[in-house]
């Protein structure tokens, strides 16, 4: 039976460099090694001058640990696994430049040469980062993206093992960047990050129709790329995404207690906990929420540099505790940054506030509700009432509960000058600033919205009173929704 380059024998099995090095081993003469090198390498030149290293290599080794054949393809791994660079190649695929890395993998611009010619991402396990659990997660997201196939969200193509015995999957190259820096760098409006981000939820919706979480929402694992100079956002980086039905592998991996699964800054509150309590889609729909709030504000509901300076049980109970203002809130208190933050939204730094105030706030604060229960029940339910908001139709998301409390204060309060602080809805915070109730639904929970904006009072956060009407209850208006 005739050969192919890459070492196939006689009953046209795969042979494994660590075959072909024990086996040019017990090849004494010069000649017959080479012979047989030649035979079994054929064209392979990369996988040649590996086995080439390993035999002038093989004399400097204790002829004791040889023996081992436990140890053999150890021994061959270790030696291997520095060839794993750019112009090394690894089945069809030759890789070019390294283009990303993750927790667990390197990713690499490679080259399809067979059966079709183009360029893919191809991710390898880590050197040295290929335990079992790491294993097990790695074959689990190469397992969740062949199991979906939608066009924001980007495919998987095949799947391997390469000659150090690292598993890799080559998937499609999104040539994207995050997110948030796409929407800044185009300057797109309220109405057109609203929209990108609908196609976002689409693509989540569609990984738990097929049953799986993703786990780790983030800007940098949502690219955005122009295709035909449409931008089209890609879901990628399932690493640690979760089935909520079969295995998506058949080993198993058992997860610590304590041990935080996701970003900390886009976690829900229940991955936070040290309970071990089940985590569901609605975990996506807070991450969405999380994400959605940076791309309207800037900044995320937790603050970036509080969180990185915290240690480990601080970041829990930010994760699990902290209640975020909503987002025309958080605006109105970005003083500094606010005029660039409104320029690269195309709006007029007087009013993106006013823009975000009623029925976006309030869809908002819905999905980063900390009681899971109260969030969304599906991303459909997300992106529909997205999309009635940008349709003027009535929201199905009301105003959270410490919204009415102001509003109710609001109305309870007789007319006073706005510089006097004096009698107002609640003790002072200092700085001018007023306190309000905590949410009586989860007594004693922090809450940054408790405390006004610098220098206002209550009725500087009131809209107008139909701006809080329930949509149960009369046509929920917003002061002004982005043209």
């Amino acid at each position: 039976m005739a050969r192919d380059d890459r070492g196939i024998g006689k009953m046209g099995q795969f042979k494994d460099l660590d075959e072909i090095f024990s086996d040019a081993l017990q090849i004494e003469d010069p000649e017959a090694r080479k012979a047989y090198l030649d035979e079994a390498c054929g064209q392979d030149s990369p996988r040649r001058l590996r086995v080439e290293r390993l035999l002038a290599a093989a004399p400097l080794v204790d002829s004791h640990f040889l023996e081992s054949t436990d140890a053999l393809p150890v021994f061959v791994r270790q030696s291997a696994i520095y060839d794993e660079a750019p112009g090394s190649v690894i089945g069809p695929y030759k890789l070019l430049e390294q283009i990303g890395e993750g927790g667990m993998g390197t990713i690499y611009l490679a080259e399809q040469s067979q059966p079709i010619r183009r360029k893919v991402a191809l991710k390898i396990i880590k050197p040295g980062m290929d335990t079992r659990q790491v294993i097990v997660r790695f074959e689990a997201e190469r397992q969740a993206l062949a199991m979906m196939d939608h066009p924001n969200i980007a495919k998987v193509h095949d799947g391997g093992t390469t000659a150090s015995g690292r598993p890799y999957f080559a998937m499609e190259l999104v040539r994207g960047v995050p997110i948030t820096d796409y929407c800044d760098q185009a300057r797109l409006s309220i109405r057109d990050r609203l929209e990108l981000f609908i196609l976002v939820c689409r693509a989540i919706q569609h990984a738990h129709q097929k049953g799986i979480i993703h786990r780790d929402l983030k800007p940098s694992n949502v690219l955005v790329t122009l295709i035909d100079d449409l931008a089209v956002p890609k879901v990628i980086d399932f690493g640690i995404a979760k089935a909520t039905g079969q295995a998506l592998t058949d080993k198993t991996l058992l997860t610590g207690f304590t041990q935080l699964v996701g970003t900390p800054l886009y976690m829900s509150p229940e991955q936070a906990e040290l309970s071990g309590i089940d985590i569901d889609t609605r975990s996506d729909i807070y991450a969405l929420g999380v994400l959605l709030y940076e791309l309207l504000t800037g900044t995320t509901p937790i603050d970036r540099d509080s969180l990185y300076k915290a240690a480990y049980d601080e970041i829990c109970r930010l994760v699990r505790e902290h209640e975020p203002p909503p987002p025309s809130t958080r605006l109105a208190a970005q003083f500094d940054t606010l005029p660039s933050i409104s320029a690269n939204r195309q709006a007029d730094p007087r009013k993106l506030g006013h823009a975000l105030q009623g029925e976006l706030d309030w869809i908002v604060m819905k999905a980063l509700e900390k009681d899971r229960r109260r969030r969304y029940e599906t991303v459909s339910a997300f992106a529909a009432d997205l999309i009635r908001y940008l349709t003027d139709q009535p929201v199905e998301a009301s105003p959270p509960l410490n919204l009415v409390l102001v509003h109710e204060i609001c109305s309870a309060q007789p007319s006073r000058p706005d510089n006097d602080h004096a009698g107002g809805p609640g003790p002072d915070c200092g700085n001018g600033r007023q306190h309000l109730a905590g949410d009586p639904r989860n007594p004693g929970r922090e809450t940054d919205g408790g405390c006004l904006g610098r220098g206002a009072s209550a009725t500087d956060l009131c809209p107008a009173p139909s701006a809080h009407i329930p949509p149960s209850t009369g046509r929920a208006g917003s002061p002004s929704r982005p043209g």
